[in-house]
Parts: C-alpha cells; sequence; structure tokens
C-alpha cells in the first residue's frame, strides 16, 4: 500500500460507509469509486484492493484512538480525571468514525493481522490506561488492582462494546449517555452501597 494523501483519507468514511452498507464481500472497487468520485485506477495505484482498503481504514482508526488517548493522558488532573477524559476520547474517536466502526467490528478478521490490531490497541489505549492505573493507586484517586492489565482490556471492552451498540441500534453514538454508564460502572461498580 501506498502512502495515502490527504485528499483520499478525508474520504475514509465515505469508503468505510459502503462496506458498512454493502458487507465486505459485496463491495468492489467500483463501488468505492463511483461513492468517492476517486477514479478506479487512482484507487489501484494507492491500495492493490479491498483487503487492503480495509487494512487502511483499521490502521487510521488506530491512529486516531491513539492521538486521542494521548492528548487526554496529558491534560492536567489527577488520574481518575484523566482516565475520564480517555474513555471521553474514545468514545469521540469513535463518534467521529461510525461507518469504520461498524465495518471493522463487522470485517476485523480480514482487516489485517490480529496480532498488529492487539499491538496497536496495546500502544494506543491499554498503555495509557496501565500507566493511568499506577498513577492513580500512588495518587489515591483510584484503588490500587491486582490485574491492572485485565482492567485495562475491561475498561477497553466496555467503551467498544457500548459504543458499538450504540453504533448499531440507535441512530447514532451517544457519547455522553455510552459515557455516563460507563464511567458510572468503572468508577462505581455494580455493588450495592
Amino acid at each position: 500500500m501506498r502512502a495515502v494523501p490527504r485528499w483520499l483519507a478525508e474520504a475514509e468514511e465515505t469508503i468505510a460507509a459502503v462496506f458498512a452498507r454493502q458487507g465486505y464481500d459485496h463491495t468492489r472497487m467500483e463501488d468505492l469509486s463511483a461513492a468517492t468520485g476517486v477514479p478506479r485506477a487512482t484507487l489501484y495505484y494507492h491500495f492493490a484492493g479491498k483487503e487492503e482498503v480495509l487494512e487502511w481504514l483499521l490502521r487510521s482508526t488506530l491512529v486516531e484512538v491513539a492521538e486521542a488517548v494521548a492528548g487526554a493522558v496529558k491534560e492536567p488532573g489527577d488520574a481518575r480525571r484523566r482516565l475520564e477524559l480517555v474513555v471521553r476520547a474514545l468514545l469521540a474517536s469513535m463518534g467521529r468514525r461510525p461507518a469504520a466502526c461498524r465495518v471493522l467490528l463487522a470485517d476485523l478478521g480480514r482487516a489485517g493481522h490480529l496480532g498488529e490490531i492487539a499491538a496497536g490497541i496495546m500502544e494506543g489505549f491499554h498503555g495509557p490506561v496501565l500507566d493511568l492505573l499506577a498513577e492513580g493507586a500512588a495518587d489515591g484517586s483510584l484503588r490500587p488492582v491486582a490485574d491492572p492489565v485485565r482492567v485495562a482490556a475491561a475498561v477497553f471492552g466496555a467503551v467498544t462494546v457500548a459504543a458499538l451498540q450504540s453504533l448499531l441500534l440507535d441512530a447514532g453514538l451517544d457519547e455522553d449517555g455510552v459515557a455516563s454508564v460507563v464511567l458510572d460502572v468503572v468508577f462505581g461498580g455494580l455493588e450495592e452501597r
């Protein structure tokens, strides 16, 4: 895959919408060309085929998530506040890319090697959350946890599954509603007080 120019990257959500609407198996490069107005030959110049387009969608989404999370982690405040900002940053990234999120959920196995996907999630989300969990235990804003790796995975899972459910079942992603519910569970738990 060649470097994707900005003008083509701006059509990313349109491309993702074609995959989401038609499904991977029924999407052709001609369909992507028609939806974006980019000549088919130009698409083939940048991508060997639709599998590379899907890989690009995934990588681009992971990069945006990593940048949003990194920005949230750098904000002022204790670790608890910054963890809340991380959750909201992930939701905002998903809200900016609803079609990409839908298609990646449906075709994750085709979007690249699962090891690379896991590494991207670890680097872009889990790593910063692990750091915040340690900082929170040290600054007293979060309780120490016995298995921070699984806690980071649980937070990621809670956010992404709740957001994807909202994207699939609702008219769009209710970022504040999803954040409120997820943060209540993350910070408050489900025990009766």
